[in-house]
């Protein structure tokens, strides 16, 4: 089985969606997007600098609409289709040509899980930025209430990392596996981890983030992403939704939705999702741009399993040809 990821917050870098802009119909794309939710998202995924996009009103739709955008070149080539389409078609829910080219699962990490949500065809590329800007604000504004943050630990075993953690006050709000576990609460209780780390971790990394996403530091945003998610009419996944949850594969569109609005106060379960890809006997892994990050664990959670990340255009023929190769073919790590 092949599955398609998307990112989530920290993985945006300055200028990142530039070569993405030179594709036929990606720049009008991005220009509709951007009227449509009020945000120049062309000027923050091209020229704007690495504290601009830190912010999480912004960062969080940049990130969403590269990701629907690098899915929809991809699904370009699935077959039967001859020339790429223009903004508001049905190319903006891509599930059924990312289907034609053998995806058979798709998750997110974050807020990436509403990129998934259109690659899986639950939400369409409008609606799921709507969401997303809504969301961005929302965070951002339960973060502004108190100084907080996030910080990556490197190795260690979960088993102790995780008392540790709660013992500080701080939550483990990423599980990511492969030896990585991001912690999130107020700046004190991350300076108190950096001077007391869990037996077995090698290191703590600070992360650029702007807040302490998934705990509850942000329940004030849950209400307002309820809110919002009301006026939406999801539809069931085409293609199998894997969630952060808890790493279960989800059959209805409103259950999608739900996990979505509650996903922003309750950590994210990456290992869970792995572990769900192995079931599912994943062939190949490829992640939207900017990839790099989940690609990363995967190599050392997956071992054997072919992986690519799409940086730029240039990445897309090989993901095509690592499709092609791997579509249909037997999981080996079910």
């Amino acid at each position: 089985m092949l599955v398609l990821v998307a990112p989530g917050q920290g993985a945006q870098t300055p200028g990142f969606l530039t070569p993405w802009l030179d594709l036929p119909g990606a720049a009008d794309r991005i220009a509709a997007w951007s009227d449509a939710m009020g945000l120049d998202l062309a000027h923050y995924g091209t020229r704007a600098d690495a504290d601009e996009i830190r912010d999480t009103a912004v960062a969080q739709p940049l990130l969403v609409a590269a990701g629907i955008l690098s899915a929809i070149a991809l699904a370009e080539s699935a077959p039967g289709t001859d020339t790429p389409s223009d903004p508001g078609t049905p190319s903006d829910r891509p599930a059924a040509r990312l289907a034609a080219l053998g995806i058979g699962a798709v998750a997110g990490h974050s807020v990436g899980e509403i990129s998934a949500a259109t690659f899986a065809g639950v939400l369409d590329a409008p609606a799921a930025l709507q969401l997303v800007r809504t969301r961005g604000l929302a965070m951002a504004e339960a973060a502004a209430v108190t100084e907080t943050g996030m910080a990556a630990l490197l190795g260690g075993d979960p088993e102790t990392v995780v008392p540790h953690l709660e013992k500080l006050g701080l939550t483990p709000a990423n599980v990511n596996g492969a030896g990585q576990i991001v912690a999130a609460g107020t700046v004190d209780e991350l300076a108190a981890l950096a001077a007391d780390k869990p037996e077995g971790v090698r290191r703590v990394v600070p992360l650029k983030v702007a807040g302490a996403f998934h705990t509850r530091h942000m329940a004030p945003a849950v209400d307002t992403l309820a809110d919002a998610a009301r006026k939406l009419a999801p539809v069931d996944p085409a293609i199998t939704y894997v969630s952060n949850k808890d790493g279960r594969t989800v059959d209805t569109g409103a259950e999608v939705l739900a996990r979505l609005v509650g996903q922003v106060a309750n950590p994210v379960r990456w290992d869970l999702c792995m572990e769900t890809f192995k079931a599912l006997g994943v062939t190949a892994l490829v992640e939207v741009c900017p990839g790099g990050t989940l690609t990363g664990l995967a190599k050392r959670a997956l071992p054997g399993v072919p992986t690519l990340a799409l940086k730029t255009p240039d990445d897309l023929d090989a993901a095509r040809a690592l499709l092609t190769e791997y579509a249909g073919h037997a999981g080996q790590t079910a």
